[in-house]
């Protein structure tokens, strides 16, 4: 039986994050196939408080999924500063539950050493990492879009950094590219989600034979009445999704803002939060959601398994992110419920999101265009039904994990010869 260990930067249980829930699907699909596989979950003191006498806490009720409280960790660097504490903790895991697989999701808090400390401590272990976004390549919450002008960032380099970054000096971040870039050649192979993403560790210098692209899975899908659509007399749509700047919460809002002055009759409903934002965005998105209701309705945060169900109750869902998202779960899962989606035409969003297809592709940071495609969706009713019609399924993530163990097959060759 294949053992694997599933690594991400936190647990959806205490943060429910695209990354942190398709690591723990994945994590439970590998269990399905046949593996024995041990989630690990790295947090700090914003969702745990640190635990006297180890580095260790349970989570879950069936012993397979535990958190590393990671206090100490320098952002710039992805590195685990608290070196005494928590790797010798991390390498009696290892040596205690010796994984034939380490599948690791992020960087974050587990650290950039993280693959270098698997690899020293059971060198025929094979190691997978999937690039959820750029981290590794931009400083900036790997957005990859510039710090003062909100502009997408085309590339990364040390000088361009460091005018995102003025107080960091040039040199540091020459320094933090090598740094990771050593680290991460511990890594047998990687997986992109989208071709997107794949060609940005290309163009930063990750060897293109070294990076598979296998899309993310979703649940099997859940079957659900619509009966609310086919009652309605005005279309409605839906936002699901933490709000925050660079998932484009403002530029709906606008778009908004826009229609009900030309009086146009739609409906929005906005599911989702803003935790941890900045009490300027918190401000501008109260005015904008004031100044737009009762067309703009704020739902509040949800429940994931509540999310099918409150996609089959609008006619559209819209995606306005204004960074290069990669493989938004938001997409999947509005497409594995037939229901069309606009968003923007950049990053992973326009690989999910064929314009005309299976949605509408709009210019990101743009309100005008977004309000004209809500505009257009709204008054063309044989238009939502092309869309409706055109939806693409995600694969099941049963489906992924069969892809990802067929690509981890292919690299016990080279560490059967290492050894």
């Amino acid at each position: 039986m294949t053992r694997v260990l599933v690594a991400a930067h936190n647990h959806p249980a205490l943060h429910p994050g695209g990354t942190e829930i398709f690591a723990h699907d994945l994590f439970r699909a590998y269990q399905r196939a046949g593996c024995e596989a041990l989630f690990l979950g790295a947090t700090n003191h914003i969702h745990r408080e640190a635990r006297p006498g180890t580095s260790f806490q349970s989570i879950g009720t069936n012993g397979d999924e535990i958190l590393l409280w990671s206090g100490h960790f320098d952002r710039f660097f992805m590195s685990q500063v608290d070196l005494y504490g928590i790797v010798p903790d991390i390498v009696e895991l290892l040596r205690d539950f010796r994984p034939d697989v380490v599948h690791l999701h992020h960087l974050l808090l587990l650290g950039a050493e993280f693959p270098h400390i698997v690899r020293r401590t059971l060198p025929e272990c094979r190691i997978v990492m999937t690039l959820h976004d750029y981290y590794p390549i931009c400083h900036h919450d790997g957005l990859m879009v510039r710090t003062a002008s909100k502009e997408l960032c085309h590339g990364a380099s040390p000088d361009r950094c460091h005018s995102c970054f003025k107080e960091i000096a040039l040199d540091k971040f020459v320094l933090r590219e090598r740094h990771l870039k050593s680290l991460l050649s511990a890594v047998d192979a990687f997986v992109s989600p989208s071709e997107f993403l794949k060609q940005r560790y290309i163009d930063w210098g990750i060897s293109e034979h070294l990076i598979s692209v296998i899309p993310n899975g979703q649940p099997e899908r859940v079957e659900v009445k619509r009966g609310e659509v086919a009652q309605r007399t005005k279309p409605v749509f839906g936002y699901f999704g933490n709000l925050n700047p660079w998932k484009g919460a403002t530029v709906l809002l606008e778009a908004a803002k826009q229609l009900i002055s030309e009086d146009f009759e739609f409906e929005l409903r906005v599911h989702g939060a803003a935790p941890f934002q900045s009490e300027s965005f918190v401000a501008d998105i109260d005015r904008l959601f004031a100044e737009t209701s009762p067309t703009v309705q704020r739902r509040g945060a949800y429940r994931r398994e509540d999310i099918a169900g409150l996609i089959a109750t609008v006619d559209c869902a819209i995606m306005p992110s204004i960074w290069w998202e990669n493989a938004p779960l938001v997409i999947q899962e509005a497409q594995g419920q037939d229901c069309p989606v606009i968003t923007s035409n950049i990053g992973g969003m326009a690989e999910m999101i064929e314009d005309g297809v299976n949605g509408l592709t709009v210019s990101p940071n743009d309100p005008m265009a977004l309000a004209a495609a809500i505009r257009r969706i709204a008054e063309d009713p044989d238009l939502r039904q092309t869309l409706v019609l055109g939806a693409r399924h995600p694969d099941t993530i049963d489906m992924t994990a069969a892809r990802y163990l067929d690509l981890i097959e292919t690299l016990r060759p080279a560490h059967v010869e290492a050894a």
